[in-house]
């Protein structure tokens, strides 16, 4: 481990602390969530995911950063994505469990989507919570990838600035450079349905206001799988 390691981990500890040790920045979280819901939602995204993208960096070079990255660029994405996955919680948060309803399974409250909104596990709310998580990873997230991975083919050709990601992005030609064999092969018929589906089922279980930052947070988790599996294909 080196040094910047540890700094990483010091810095990280230093911004977790005062959620544990101090109810008002806790209050303060919760307030943000309930109030601005998509600009917490951005501001999440923009901050976990972008560090997620960093930690893969690290274990595929060894260092956090690398000239054309592009960190803000990488930020402002993330935080336009994590928007859209706000969007997309509320959607299918409400449509898959009445799509439920629509098959025949009854609910105990007269809202479907309420019982996601209930505390403790019952098997009815797992049915329900199942049901976005696939609903959501079948519809909505292959497009979020494909576009994910456009905006860093973009990132990339524009050196990693701010003011090259906002020139026109050639869509069509990013579309041809895409690796559709390893998209196809491991990002979406393997990751979808062995970590997100299972990993959006457990998110739609716990309580809502924490649902967006466990999503960030599986950013995190998966672009360490990611990088993991990139070096075991290059070994």
């Amino acid at each position: 481990m080196k040094r910047t390691d540890l700094l990483v981990i010091a810095v990280v500890i230093l911004l977790l602390l005062p959620f544990f040790l101090f109810p008002s920045v806790m209050h303060a979280y919760r307030s943000l969530n309930g109030e601005f819901p998509y600009t917490a939602s951005f501001i999440k995204f923009a901050i976990l995911a972008t560090f997620g993208e960093s930690i893969g960096l690290r274990i595929r070079t060894g260092s956090y950063t690398q000239k054309g990255f592009g960190f803000l660029p990488r930020a402002f994405v993330w935080g336009f994505l994590g928007v859209a996955i706000k969007m997309a919680f509320v959607i299918f948060g409400e449509g898959s469990p009445y799509m439920l309803k629509t098959f025949g399974m009854v609910f105990p409250v007269d809202n479907p989507g309420d019982i996601l909104r209930q505390p403790g596990f019952t098997w009815i709310k797992l049915a329900a919570a199942f049901s976005v998580g696939t609903m959501l990873n079948l519809f909505f997230a292959p497009v979020f990838m494909t576009f994910h991975k456009l905006t860093d083919i973009h990132i990339m050709k524009t050196g990693g600035t701010l003011k090259g990601f906002f020139t026109p992005i050639p869509f069509g030609q990013y579309f041809s450079e895409i690796d559709w064999t390893a998209m196809w092969g491991f990002v979406f018929k393997k990751t979808i349905p062995l970590f997100w589906i299972p990993a959006q089922t457990l998110n739609f279980m716990l309580p809502e206001e924490w649902r967006i930052l466990f999503a960030a947070f599986l950013s995190i988790v998966l672009g360490v799988l990611l990088s993991l599996a990139s070096l075991k294909g290059r070994k």
